[in-house]
């Protein structure tokens, strides 16, 4: 909660855990679907291995943490749930079309969407191979 003097968090502005979790259902869908994803047969096979209702349940709780949230993420780091699927940059690329469009659909505003691109930037490191 804020005061009247306070910005609220970005948590705040997307509209909580609800809202978030809404726009993480579409968004792991969007990307578990993805064929440009799925063409590595890496990330595919992860795509098959984990179920879509325990992946969105850790993606919201990470971004509700990385907002501001009061959520804590419980999930393994980036690097440790990446490293061995050999994702390269367009696979990258074509992920954040996939975090585009679902913010686009749910009209996240400006402001916050290059919040959330920030926020999925500095996880790029620890994700697409060198």
């Amino acid at each position: 909660m804020t005061t009247p003097d306070e910005t609220p968090s970005l948590y705040e502005r997307l509209g909580g855990v609800f809202a978030i979790a809404a726009v993480v259902d579409d968004f792991i869908d969007r990307v578990m679907s993805d064929p440009r994803l799925n063409a590595n047969p890496k990330v595919d096979e992860a795509h098959h291995k984990v179920h879509p209702a325990g992946f969105k349940y850790l993606v919201t709780e990470q971004v509700c943490w990385a907002t501001g949230g009061p959520q804590t993420y419980t999930g393994r780091s980036m690097a440790e749930s990446h490293e061995h699927l050999d994702i390269n940059e367009v696979e990258w690329q074509a992920f954040l079309e996939d975090f585009q469009a679902t913010l686009d659909k749910f009209e996240v505003p400006a402001t916050e969407q290059a919040e959330l691109f920030a926020i999925v930037e500095s996880t790029k490191s620890d994700i697409v191979i060198a």
